[in-house]
């Protein structure tokens, strides 16, 4: 088991981005690098991290955590939906279609909770009781179990913008997916959610809400991107949870609970990480994988870049 002085030591050799030489069509999002190849992406996961729209910070072996959990998860819930993936050939990379992206990513909370302005709690504390269209009974407090699962809907934003919110009827009416393609997602994403906190549920811990993302290949649905991670869900240790405590995050949130104790919001320049600080938000990706799988998390020997390198052939032939 790595221990918070084994991941300081790994900090060095965090990964910020890989560059396959001689490859083309490369693009660089918050968590990993895509290359297209034949009808077929090459996502390699790093270990870039944000917090806020802007910050993003190095946390050691998170794209190993984040491309083995999401390959474990997409076994675990062959039977609610189809993935995209074709191979997980290494820790840090997924084989996948091609997939056309929906243009909806697909929010589901069974918790009332948050502090950003288009969060749950927010609007809810501010007298909204029909937040993205759905009705909320008087006399919820912050971080009470929803009376039963909901779907918050956004559109998936240009880069630098904020995603929209939006409703059921907004995505019907505005014609973004059509109807019977739509309760498909919707019977997904709820079989998926349910999955996902019955498991974590065993694991000691509580999924609080999560992001889905979907698309079509050859006009089928299937699941795409992450699924039931850190950087994707929300989780609390069971614990930790109780009336007038503030639960303890075991995700991302942590990292952004970091930056605002320090005073930061998300302008501006943000103040740097210590390395303890590092570890110990690494100790917590790694502890949900650990958690979630049963498998103690064992990291690669060789650098991602070396591995995928030499490997070019073998990922061309899958």
């Amino acid at each position: 088991m790595l221990t918070l002085a084994d991941l300081i030591d790994a900090i060095p050799q965090a990964l910020d981005s890989v560059h396959l030489h001689g490859w083309g069509d490369r693009i660089a999002g918050k968590v990993r690098d895509i290359y297209r190849l034949d009808g077929q992406r090459v996502l390699i996961t790093t270990d870039r991290v944000s917090a806020f729209d802007r910050v993003l910070g190095l946390i050691p072996f998170k794209g190993q955590v984040l491309n083995q959990l999401s390959a474990w998860w997409f076994e675990q819930t062959r039977d609610i939906v189809a993935n995209h993936v074709i191979a997980v050939p290494d820790p840090n990379v997924t084989i996948g279609h091609e997939a056309v992206s929906l243009p909806v990513e697909v929010v589901v909370r069974g918790y009332i909770t948050g502090v950003t302005t288009t969060s749950l709690w927010y609007l809810y504390s501010h007298g909204d009781r029909k937040p993205y269209g759905i009705s909320l009974p008087d006399g919820l407090r912050k971080n009470d179990p929803l009376p039963e699962p909901i779907i918050t809907p956004t559109t998936k934003a240009a880069e630098g913008h904020h995603d929209e919110r939006i409703t059921r009827t907004d995505i019907i009416e505005r014609g973004i997916v059509p109807l019977s393609l739509w309760e498909q997602i919707e019977n997904a994403a709820l079989g998926l959610f349910a999955r996902g906190q019955q498991v974590a549920k065993q694991a000691g811990l509580i999924l609080v809400d999560t992001k889905y993302e979907f698309g079509l290949v050859n006009n089928e649905l299937v699941l795409i991107d992450e699924i039931h991670t850190p950087d994707s869900s929300r989780y609390w240790t069971a614990d930790s949870y109780g009336p007038n405590r503030e639960p303890s995050n075991y995700d991302k949130e942590y990292l952004r609970e970091w930056y605002a104790a320090q005073g930061y919001r998300g302008d501006g320049n943000p103040p740097a990480m210590t390395h303890d600080f590092i570890a110990r938000v690494a100790s917590r990706y790694i502890g949900a994988y650990e958690r979630l799988t049963g498998t103690e998390f064992a990291p690669a020997e060789q650098p991602a870049a070396v591995r995928i390198e030499k490997n070019l052939a073998k990922y061309k032939k899958l």
